[in-house]
């Protein structure tokens, strides 16, 4: 029971009332590598609690397919707490990690009740923080959207991380040919209303814009006649080119396959700020580009829990957690590994071998991880280290095509193009899916979709 002290008006001490012979595993994130733990791991032999903001995992690769509603949303996640009560679950941000003390500070990420007692504590001190402790800590907790610190991103940007992203993006998409088709609109406001901006190349972009390009070519074009031609997509990216981890004949590909379907691709550009108010995108080699909406994708930023850990070592480039071989942290001061603290996904990356944060590495780290904590709990040592195998990268390029990565892995190399590539790519991201439900719900509104076209009701 929770003791009346005034002082757990602040933080509260929650010990797990499972059998206490049972080690404690805590995994921070509900993501490509925490929720792949919480799947696999032996919850008979560990005690396990996840703390995560949210009660979900995103299948992001169908993002951008929600965004535009090829799929409906409900089809892109798995819910966390279908396994408790085995799993000791807390929607909440950790704040901060004790790793002498081996504890964790936790904050709520739900919204406090509402009482009839008012508070005079400033906001700080009143949140209902509590703390956590643990034998094994996993961090996988994730990282944010890059935004270069440029003014008005982080404000006036959609981006395109997560479920709640992908309803925004579908929301605003239906509103921007809802207001163009008012009769006070002049048509240069029609034209700047209809002006979709996509900032980063890299395949989040790129499958996007070939989402938002078939919507805009099929049901757009059905249900907005008049206002459908006067649409237009921008791709800008700083690099020479889209898609810069595919081999670079796909990314010609890519390239010449978007130009003939009228998406401009504008490379080495540089944006400078966005203004909402004036709802312009200020780019350096284009000046004024006006836009109705504008999704932002170029690439990580660390999470702040992250930044907030000066004990480990973190990569000098992307200050993402830095861990041995076996995904154990290394700490700053002594060199040594932690044992105890493992990291994962976006947040870590693996001494001397930097890997792409990808939720393909995510997995396979996971996968390696529950393997040796399901072994380590039944006393035998696990001393092999993680090795990444490349299993391709693909990239959907719209109208039924896409593109096949096989250059980079080991054994024969290949590379597809075309339909090939798109029934590849489909038949992948249907088999990564994760729970039965979902299995069925996909494929199932790839069909509605198909015969019925995607429901264009904003609400």
């Amino acid at each position: 029971m929770l003791a009346s002290s005034p002082k757990y008006l602040t933080s509260h001490w929650f010990n797990s009332s499972a059998a206490c012979s049972k080690p404690r595993l805590v995994i921070l994130g509900s993501g490509w590598g925490g929720y792949e733990i919480l799947r696999g791991v032996n919850k008979s032999n560990w005690n396990v609690t996840i703390v995560s903001p949210s009660n979900y995992f995103n299948f992001t690769p169908l993002l951008a397919s929600c965004a535009v509603g090829t799929l409906e949303f409900r089809a892109a996640v798995e819910p966390v707490r279908r396994f408790t009560p085995e799993v000791t679950a807390y929607q909440a941000w950790c704040d901060s990690i004790d790793f002498k003390n081996k504890s964790l500070k936790c904050v709520p990420a739900t919204p406090r009740p509402v009482t009839s007692v008012t508070t005079t504590l400033p906001d700080e001190q009143s949140k209902d923080s509590f703390t956590l402790h643990y034998d094994k800590l996993v961090i996988a907790v994730g990282a944010y959207s890059q935004t270069f610190n440029l003014p008005g991103v982080k404000e006036h940007a959609h981006f395109l991380k997560d479920i709640k992203d992908a309803r925004a993006i579908r929301v605003r998409v239906l509103e921007c040919f809802e207001q163009a088709a008012q009769p006070t609109v002049t048509d240069s406001e029609r034209r700047n209303l209809l002006h979709f901006c996509i900032v980063g190349g890299g395949p989040t972009g790129v499958e996007f814009a070939a989402e938002l390009h078939d919507l805009l070519h099929t049901d757009i074009k059905r249900h907005y006649p008049a206002l459908a031609d006067l649409a237009k997509i921008s791709l800008f990216d700083v690099a020479p080119n889209i898609l810069g981890g595919f081999d670079t004949g796909l990314q010609e590909y890519a390239m010449k396959k978007f130009k003939r379907e009228g998406i401009q691709i504008l490379t080495q550009r540089h944006v400078e700020r966005v203004e909402k108010a004036s709802g312009k995108l200020f780019v350096q080699e284009e000046g004024e580009v006006p836009f109705g909406i504008l999704v932002w994708s170029t690439g990580l930023a660390p999470n702040p829990l992250i930044e907030s850990i000066s004990e480990v070592q973190k990569d000098p480039k992307t200050s993402s957690v830095i861990t041995d071989e076996h995904l154990n942290v290394i700490m700053k001061d002594t060199k040594a590994v932690h044992s105890d603290v493992f990291a994962i996904g976006d947040a870590a990356t693996v001494k001397d071998d930097p890997l792409p944060a990808t939720a393909q590495v995510a997995n396979q780290k996971a996968i390696y991880l529950t393997k040796k904590l399901n072994s380590t709990i039944r006393g035998k040592k696990h001393l092999k280290p993680f090795r990444f195998h490349n299993s391709g990268s693909l990239a959907y390029l719209g109208d039924w095509e896409a593109v096949y990565d096989r250059t980079k892995v080991r054994g024969p190399k290949s590379r597809w193009t075309g339909r090939i590539a798109w029934l590849l790519w489909r038949s992948a991201y249907f088999t990564k899916t994760v729970s039965i439900r979902n299995k069925i719900l996909v494929p199932t509104y790839w069909f509605m979709n198909w015969i019925f076209g995607r429901d264009l009701s904003r609400f």
